[in-house]
């Protein structure tokens, strides 16, 4: 099989003038061999890394997502009027500003909005903040909960986490060699648009380079999933920045793309990012944001709150959006899911 395998690095590592793109059919052969580990290691490393340095096609996203539905979990469908909204955030975690995606997750399951979110543990190569840590910090502890328990909780809640370390263990060697490249490779712009969820979906990404939008669409409409929004968001998140326009790109059918431009200024949002600071203290200001008080953080839940409210369906547009947001927040219904979703957790260990 290392025969296979090493035919694949050829085709990536050869350089400007010989080297070649992968198939949909290759890349998806090249990260099974990958996860399954019968490539060699020095050839697992070259190949990351050569990919890196050249970059992914959308067609190779494509073939690298069929090889993580091929075998990796996924969540039920579940009864719900909307699809499921799947949020990509890198694995890395964040490091300069203050999530607030579990907020935006509990804000939607609130208002009825199923939500399914993936990630792991502190991971290279930033090894920043990840959304498991605020969670856990938030009484919600997803790492001990096997597949069908999180499906559970998924059903009750409208809330789902793919905790990666524990229903995914066949990806747990790649962060060996992430670490050691010290450099993220193609699989993790791929998993900003990874779906595991078996149901009707709605792929929400973030990114940073614009190429990587023109790549993220291709390789959606060659899987044939038109529901998407991808935003230019926070470190790389699906978190609406606040210190400059959020630029989104936001599918309307299988051939068209609508561009949205966002300015917190016509909104009456104040444009500064929050920092993040540590733990603790990020953890004090959702609680507050929580608990109805208002704060910096509290204005970036209601940015990003209300888009979501509206992209969703929810809300007809963005000022209703912002104004269920702030209703939600206010009148501690969100606390309440909070709540609902440490008891189902509890209940299911």
């Amino acid at each position: 099989m290392s025969n296979v395998f090493r035919e694949l690095l050829k085709k990536v590592g050869s350089g400007n003038h010989t080297g070649e793109n992968l198939t949909r059919a290759e890349a998806a052969t090249a990260t099974k061999m990958m996860l399954q580990g019968e490539a060699k290691p020095a050839q697992i490393g070259a190949f990351l890394i050569a990919h890196r340095i050249r970059r992914p096609t959308g067609e190779e996203l494509a073939g690298m997502l069929d090889a993580y539905e091929e075998l990796g979990p996924k969540l039920q469908p579940i009864a719900s009027a909307r699809p499921a909204m799947v949020l990509g955030i890198p694995y890395d975690g964040r490091t300069r500003t203050a999530p607030i995606s579990p907020v935006t997750a509990l804000l939607l399951g609130t208002a009825g909005q199923p939500v399914v979110i993936h990630g792991g543990d502190r991971l290279p190569t930033k090894y920043g903040l990840p959304l498991i840590e605020i969670w856990q910090g938030l009484g919600v502890d997803w790492t001990a909960l096997p597949l069908a328990k999180t499906q559970q909780v998924f059903e009750q809640t409208n809330i789902g986490f793919i905790y990666i370390p524990l229903h995914f263990p066949l990806t747990n060697t790649i962060w060996e060699y992430r670490d050691q490249l010290g450099k993220r490779p193609p699989l993790a712009t791929m998993e900003l648009i990874w779906c595991p969820y078996a149901g009707d979906a709605h792929i929400v990404a973030g990114f940073v380079h614009p190429p990587t939008e023109t790549m993220f669409r291709v390789a959606l409409e060659l899987r044939k999933v038109h529901k998407y929004t991808l935003i230019k968001g926070l470190e790389g998140s699906c978190d609406l920045p606040r210190d400059r326009t959020a630029i989104i790109a936001l599918s309307q059918t299988p051939q068209e793309i609508e561009r949205l431009l966002l300015s917190p200024h016509d909104y009456g949002i104040t444009s500064k990012n929050v920092p993040l600071g540590s733990t603790a203290e990020l953890l004090t200001q959702i609680q507050e944001v929580l608990a109805g008080q208002p704060g910096e953080l509290m204005q970036t839940a209601l940015w990003n709150g209300g888009f979501y409210l509206w992209r969703s369906g929810i809300c007809s547009d963005m000022p209703s959006g912002l104004s269920k947001a702030a209703e939600l927040l206010h009148n501690g219904a969100v606390a309440t899911k909070l709540q609902e979703l440490r008891q189902s957790l509890s209940e299911c260990h």
